[in-house]
């Protein structure tokens, strides 16, 4: 975010002191990692970068450890323990205000951390006339009363608006509006308490981007929308062994020596799957060590790679699979190899694409020593 000298001097209060449990992260969401880094972070650099000064985070009860990990390395940050609600949290970040003597105090979410420089700058110009500013966006979608399950009337989404944060105050204005608020109910918004103590707030253009992270989904919708690996693997050939190619037995003098069933082709195709997703490779998953997957179908390698798949947001788009070899020649059994690909995937034939090729009698391949395979995959962000 480029620096913006010509915006005015300015305060900022992170409300970060909430469970965040709803978004199914390993810790509270405000701190759990969102394109990169926690997501509280990204707030921080956000007003650090736009000036604000200083920069008052309210955290959880006994989280200062993993605030600080979150916030290492930023200035001019503040850590204020919270309270039992927002509003509660929002005040004592106000309070610890109270020695900077600043006149404008913009208040953010962490869990909207997509701030931009303009949303900051069209608040803080709205406060040069009015006591509070908020940033909204239009309703698009129709309004329904419910009553129970059934429709009971409709509301003008005309006259309505979403409303998001950072909201922006007059600091004498919002915290003589959190020391009238005797209300035991939380809060939604300051806004909402500005009003209550018979403030006016003024309506700015929000953004899209900041909307608020709430569900473990929210943080796959910013994953990639498409993603591919490559996977690569060689297996010896002896003989008195089955031969097995892309989960075809083939009839052969030889077969392949190695880990399972020894199908060059599925696990080259296991760890392209795998790849695509960062899910480490098949030595991670069925170690060739546990004597548990000797002689296994690497058809199972491949359906549990396909359910990692699914697990990470994405569905596959297309596998592309080279089998290098002399012999056996492949061309006889390559629909039915594709078909079995796409049986153990759960998609379309035409999705999958198996291709031979020979090194002309070159390296050990060329010689009949093995067989190599090699594949790639793509993976697409699930709907």
């Amino acid at each position: 975010m480029a620096d913006t000298p010509s915006l005015p001097a300015f305060a900022a209060i992170i409300v970060a002191a909430g469970k965040g449990v709803r978004a199914g992260q390993p810790l509270p969401k405000q701190f759990a990692n969102w394109r990169g880094k926690p997501v509280v972070r990204h707030s921080a650099e956000a007003f650090a970068a736009a000036g604000a000064e200083p920069i008052i985070v309210a955290i959880p009860e006994g989280a200062d450890e993993i605030a600080n990990d979150a916030l290492v390395g930023l200035k001019n940050i503040q850590l204020v323990t919270g309270g039992a609600t927002r509003q509660k949290s929002v005040r004592l970040a106000l309070e610890a205000l109270d020695a900077v003597n600043t006149k404008q105090v913009l208040i953010h979410d962490a869990a909207r951390p997509a701030l931009s420089d303009p949303v900051i700058a069209r608040l803080l110009a709205a406060l040069g006339s009015h006591q509070g500013a908020v940033p909204v966006l239009p309703v698009v979608d129709s309004l329904a009363v419910d009553a129970a399950g059934i429709m009971a009337g409709s509301a003008d989404r005309e006259t309505l608006r979403r409303v998001q944060t950072p909201q922006a105050f007059h600091y004498e204005a919002i915290i003589g509006a959190h020391n009238e608020w005797h209300s035991e109910a939380n809060a939604g918004d300051d806004a909402q308490i500005l009003l209550a103590a018979g403030g006016k707030v003024a309506h700015v253009h929000g953004d899209e981007a900041l909307k608020k992270l709430t569900f473990a989904e929210d943080f796959m919708t910013d994953i990639p929308p498409v993603r591919t690996g490559m996977g690569y693997d060689v297996h010896r050939l002896v003989a008195g062994e089955e031969l097995w190619l892309a989960g075809l037995k083939i009839e052969h003098d030889k077969g392949l020596s190695g880990h399972s069933d020894a199908d060059v082709a599925l696990h080259a195709l296991v760890d392209a799957l795998l790849g695509a997703v960062g899910a480490g490779d098949i030595g991670d998953h069925f170690p060739p060590s546990d004597a548990q997957w000797k002689g296994v179908s690497s058809g199972k390698f491949v359906e549990h790679a396909a359910n990692l798949v699914t697990d990470a947001g994405y569905r596959v788009g297309n596998v592309d699979l080279t089998i290098i070899c002399e012999a056996p020649k492949i061309g006889p059994h390559r629909n039915t190899m594709r078909q079995m690909i796409a049986t153990l995937l759960g998609v379309d034939t035409w999705q999958v694409s198996v291709k031979a090729t020979t090194t002309e009698r070159l390296g050990f391949t060329g010689r009949g020593e093995g067989i190599a395979a090699q594949a790639i995959a793509t993976v697409l962000k699930d709907a």
